[in-house]
């Protein structure tokens, strides 16, 4: 049961801890790909952890859980794990993390099913506004243009993604702006952003007072767009992917003195207009690796008493 205690404890240090020791530096701006793979791996090493923990209360609470996890091992290593020294909170705990766990699936399902009905709306809301033509294939192609006053270009995710854009945009668009915009969405669409923000707000949402899921959500959101501005300014420039942002936001006031929703569109063009060095090969290496070997310390955790018991 300590091990147990010692994973909840381990999961509750993260999910606290993990937020400011990310967002130290400035180097999530300079290397967002490598932020978000960060980002995802203290989200799943708190999970994990509550997971195990889950488990080893489970383990201690009833026999027949205790009996499937571990079937296999020696009485020895079911000796060294200490399953009942804590009592009938095992039990307690069980329950709680189990109901947390549950809590999760539900937030997720709720978020993809408003999200496909989104999905779903929004192409009705195309078909209406740009029917297909005689003879058209079903679908259409990659890009939709909609007749509007105001510019606008956004992807439309699903078995077809498409990206619309209005006519105002195609105006105010000059030269490659346009080729800019659509690797741009066509980033979001390939690296699956969409499921990273829908995994986010479910575990925002789902459970608000633990820092590091609030933090997971705020910085998905700002981070996604950064690491697609890249994308698109890795094949055309910088210069052109900006002013491409520029033409479709100036007049919806993001760029004045009063805070807007999009506040943060200046801050991505003064990004693409003054850029900082990259971080060197190896320091995006051993970030990288550094964050895929936090995920094991739950796992160590887990299974240090059992290896000692069989060594």
């Amino acid at each position: 049961m300590v091990v147990s205690l010692a994973l909840l404890l381990l999961g509750a240090l993260v999910a606290v801890a993990a937020p400011r020791l990310v967002s130290r530096g400035d180097w999530r701006e300079r290397e967002p790909v490598v932020a978000l793979w960060v980002w995802q791996c203290m989200v799943a090493t708190v999970l994990l952890s509550f997971a195990l923990s889950m488990t080893f209360s489970a383990a201690a609470a009833w026999q027949l859980v205790r009996g499937r996890v571990f079937a296999p091992a020696p009485r020895g290593v079911v000796e060294a794990y200490a399953l009942g020294a804590i009592g009938p909170w095992s039990a307690v705990l069980a329950v709680a993390l189990a109901c947390g766990g549950l809590w999760t699936v539900a937030m997720l399902t709720q978020e993809i099913r408003r999200a496909q009905v989104r999905r779903r709306e929004r192409r009705a809301q195309l078909r209406v506004r740009a029917p297909r033509l005689p003879g058209e294939e079903r679908g259409g192609g990659p890009l939709v243009v909609l007749e509007g006053e105001r510019p606008g270009a956004w992807w439309l995710p699903g078995a077809a993604p498409q990206l619309v854009v209005t006519t105002s945009a195609l105006r105010r668009l000059k030269g490659r702006q346009l080729d800019a915009v659509l690797a741009h969405e066509q980033g979001h669409a390939r690296a699956r952003h969409d499921w990273l923000l829908h995994c986010s707000a479910a575990l925002a949402k789902g459970f608000p007072q633990i820092p590091v899921f609030a933090a997971f959500r705020d910085e998905m959101h700002r981070l996604v767009e950064l690491a697609a501005d890249d994308v698109a300014s890795r094949r055309f420039g910088r210069l052109t992917i900006a002013l491409a942002l520029v033409e479709l936001n100036e007049d919806r006031g993001v760029f004045g003195p009063c805070p807007t929703p999009d506040a943060q569109l200046p801050q991505r063009v003064n990004r693409l207009l003054t850029p900082v060095p990259r971080l060197s090969t190896g320091r995006r290496l051993r970030l990288t690796a550094a964050a895929a070997l936090v995920p094991l310390v739950p796992l160590l955790v887990a299974f240090v008493p059992g290896l000692r018991a069989l060594g």
